[in-house]
């Protein structure tokens, strides 16, 4: 066994000891060595291999794996892996690094690299790939390409495995993220045939490290007095609706945050203008929330005292207003819940989600609103549903309700529209749920290569649901909006770098790419769609008019202001 085939079987079988399931593969040359031995992984079914061409939309398969299989194991799981070429390749995994960076999701990196000798002398596809990602990974690790076969380096690989590993999962520091292991590799990259140590054999468990994890922070008690509530941003687990249940405080929660149900008070953002609003005198804050402007005006405005709680180093605190940051938090055992308080949140919430619905229903039209309603009410206990970045979010956030049981992913942690089909994608197949995906139609564009799916590589039952507004609608309810609204030369204007519309012709597309394809006339259609089996990958596409974006936000706006 030449010196490239036996770290990388040395490897792959350290990453699949410590936990590694998922891992997406691009196709290259210097990378060659980790392509057989993960061929090799998974004939042997410890490693489950995922092949995409492109680097982009394979990253972000593999930050969906991780969610997945998150969901799965209900905890931090061991990352899925992502493996490319050197060069360029690595370079466009960029993207999705950020997005596992920002969210907290494990994610690692192996860029194949050429040997040593070879960097700054020209060589073909060789650049710096030493820290390409700076600061965004948790860890960064190499191994220079070994010219020599020595049993004692299999330990020492084995040991930079487990580190990664244990970086990405936030074993210790409690922050897990993307990590990047960058592995020399000499010629030949063939296997030559001949057998060595370094696989599965009696000696796999040399220089394995195990992590032994810390107990959970003891909960820090904080006073029951001020009118509260808990804010739920993306991420936030569990322990929100379980401070919300015993604190007898409203909750209000971002559809990402985990803790969106039938306790939220589903339209808080309208609310948080609203005279009950002005009388909040403290937020308590888990996960990050990203979504709306009230948010972050009640968080950035000092009228409020605001707590956030976060096991992890890097907190949100956006608005920089933050008195007290506590690793868990709880309310005295002898707290009294202030009943008209909730009483007063959970009927206003009651009053503005109806009269919202009375809006959408009177306007005789598919809205984005309407959709993301309807997709919410057909997501099952045990589903998932994966939303993309700018309106879809935004609607689901006003209108959604979502069954105990079901999850909702979404890309928040820099909320970009890229890579948003291949999350699903992941996120779908390694949780083993039924799935939907809620996305525009740039979105949709963005990223529909990761449509483009090999022969003999596994498909989820995915339906994807693409609001097509022709365009970026999110900007219509933007100040950029207000400006297509002074003129004909600030409309042609807008529209052309903000509008962005696009002429395509999606049913083709889907076509092209072998995806079964559906064209949305009407609400009972879209009912009836969404209610249906699926089996693979299927698209329904809902066109809606994206000109009376403002002027229907105006009114959900007065509605909700005329309950009082």
């Amino acid at each position: 066994m030449n010196p490239s085939t036996a770290l990388a079987t040395v490897l792959v079988d350290a990453l699949a000891r410590l936990g590694v399931r998922h891992v997406v593969l691009c196709p290259g040359s210097r990378s060659a060595p980790l392509a057989y031995a993960l061929a090799e992984a998974a004939d042997a079914g410890t490693i489950d291999l995922h092949v995409r061409i492109d680097e982009r939309t394979a990253a972000f398969l593999a930050l969906g794996l991780s969610r997945g299989a998150g969901l799965a194991a209900g905890e931090t799981p061991a990352p899925a892996a992502v493996v490319t070429t050197s060069g360029t390749a690595v370079a466009n995994l960029h993207p999705a690094v950020l997005e596992a960076a920002h969210s907290g999701v494990p994610l690692l990196v192996l860029s194949a690299d050429r040997p040593h000798e070879l960097r700054g002398t020209g060589a073909s596809q060789t650049t710096d790939q030493v820290k390409i990602f700076g600061s965004a990974v948790r860890w960064f690790g190499e191994i220079p390409a070994p010219v020599t076969m020595l049993e004692a380096q299999f330990a020492e690989w084995r040991n930079v495995a487990s580190r990664a590993v244990a970086a990405s999962r936030g074993l210790i520091g409690g922050a897990p993220g993307p990590v990047q292991l960058n592995l020399g590799f000499a010629d030949p990259l063939t296997p030559d045939g001949h057998d060595g140590p370094g696989g599965r054999n009696e000696h796999g468990e040399t220089g394995l490290t195990r992590i032994a994890v810390a107990a959970p922070p003891a909960p820090v008690i904080i006073e029951s007095g001020p009118r509260t509530v808990v804010l739920a941003g993306d991420g936030a687990g569990p322990q929100a609706a379980a401070l919300a249940g015993r604190a007898g405080w409203p909750l209000l929660a971002e559809p990402s945050s985990g803790v969106r149900g039938s306790a939220t008070v589903a339209p808080y953002r309208m609310l948080l203008g609203s005279p009950l609003g002005e009388k909040i005198e403290r937020v308590v804050v888990f996960g990050r929330p990203t979504l709306s402007r009230p948010v972050t005006r009640l968080l950035s405005d000092g009228r409020a005292e605001v707590v956030v709680v976060s096991p992890r180093p890097d907190w949100s605190d956006a608005g920089r207003k933050a008195s007290l940051v506590v690793p868990a938090v709880d309310v005295p055992e002898d707290h009294r819940v202030d009943e008209t308080w909730l009483s007063e949140w959970v009927s206003a919430g009651d009053q503005a989600e109806k009269a919202i619905g009375a809006v959408l229903d009177e306007e005789g039209r598919i809205t984005g609103q309407l959709v993301a309603r309807e997709v919410a009410a057909a997501t099952r206990p045990g589903e998932l549903l994966v939303c993309g970045s700018s309106n879809p979010i935004r609607d689901l956030d006003l209108v959604g309700r979502i069954p105990h049981g079901a999850e909702i992913v979404a890309n928040r942690g820099l909320a970009g529209i890229d890579g948003t089909i291949s999350t699903a994608l992941g996120a779908a197949l390694a949780s083993g749920r039924p799935a939907r995906l809620l996305i525009g139609d740039l979105t949709f564009l963005h990223d529909a290569g990761a449509l483009l799916i090999g022969p003999g590589e596994p498909r989820p039952d995915l339906t994807v649901v693409v609001v097509d507004d022709n365009g970026g609608g999110i900007f219509a309810n933007l100040e950029h909006g207000a400006r297509g609204e002074l003129g004909e030369v600030q409309n042609r204007h807008y529209e052309r770098v903000f509008g962005t519309p696009q002429r395509f012709e999606l049913g083709q597309l889907c076509v092209a790419h072998g995806i079964a394809y559906t064209r949305i006339v009407d609400d009972e259609e879209l009912r009836r769609e969404l209610t249906s089996s699926t089996v693979g990958i299927r698209v329904l596409h809902v066109p809606i008019d994206r000109t009376r974006h403002r002027e229907l936000a105006a009114r959900l706006g007065r509605a909700v202001r005329a309950i009082g």
